[in-house]
């Protein structure tokens, strides 16, 4: 696909204010099209209506150069979540690649698309990629590690009305107050603390949101069990989707 191409497919959202459809009352029988991988760290894996979208892919295995993408999301530059020879792996001649916007030189390399909080990507009439908020605070003394400033990216994923929410390595922000009760499956960080929402955090951003399913990303096993064994009572409106790392749950 062309650059020119690539361009029509953005929709800025004016003033930057994110606008979300209300959700649609459907049964979760009707979503058996959506499969979600658990990859490595924070990468995600998603397959729907025939396509495949990949979030911050990290450490694929070979075989993944059988799973090519339709489209690759990428939250931030840190190492563990845009790797070059992962994204080249997966990637065909038409793949959608996006990027917060100031990874200008990732856009370049990957003929990809920036994004900032608050821009759509149209990817095909049943889907959308929203880019949303996605920073860290400063802690005692510390640089955030993840800046406001910066405009890295968490990503809404909208198929045909069932709504993906990947964090990306983000804090509980105010902004999640947006997202209440309009998402399906949110995908939070459990930590470590210092880069990432944790421990109470992550309970307060599944009670702010109100997701239908929270699957855990950014984590070392077994820590994804230890985090629902101590906190599940905290979040019992929500399902729990502990996965391990390449396994897989289809909605």
């Amino acid at each position: 696909m062309s650059n020119n191409t690539k361009n029509l497919l953005v929709i800025g959202i004016v003033f930057g204010v994110l606008m979300i459809a209300a959700p649609v009352t459907m049964t979760i029988s009707a979503y058996t099209s959506v499969k979600l991988t658990l990859l490595d760290n924070a990468g995600v894996m998603i397959e729907s209506k025939g396509l495949r979208i990949y979030v911050d892919p990290y450490l694929l295995p070979e075989e993944y150069e059988n799973k090519p993408a339709d489209v690759v999301c990428v939250t931030h530059p840190h190492g563990d979540h845009y790797n070059i020879l992962d994204i080249n792996l997966i990637q065909k001649e038409d793949t959608i690649n996006i990027f917060p916007a100031n990874m200008s030189d990732a856009v370049a390399l990957f003929d990809g698309v920036g994004v900032n909080p608050g821009v759509e990507v149209v990817i095909s009439d049943t889907i959308t990629i929203t880019a949303f908020y996605m920073y860290t605070f400063s802690l005692e003394g510390y640089d955030a590690t993840h800046p406001a400033e910066n405009n890295w990216t968490s990503y809404i994923i909208d198929i045909n009305g069932f709504v993906i929410f990947h964090a990306g390595d983000s804090k509980n922000i105010p902004e999640y107050e947006q997202l209440t009760g309009r998402i399906d499956v949110a995908m939070l960080p459990l930590g470590p603390g210092c880069q990432t929402m944790f421990e109470m955090e992550v309970v307060d951003a599944i009670n702010t949101i109100q997701p239908d399913y929270m699957v855990p990303l950014h984590f070392q096993e077994p820590a994804n069990d230890i985090f629902y064994n101590t906190y599940g009572v905290l979040f019992q409106a929500t399902t729990y989707v502990g996965l391990d790392h390449f396994q897989s749950y289809r909605f």
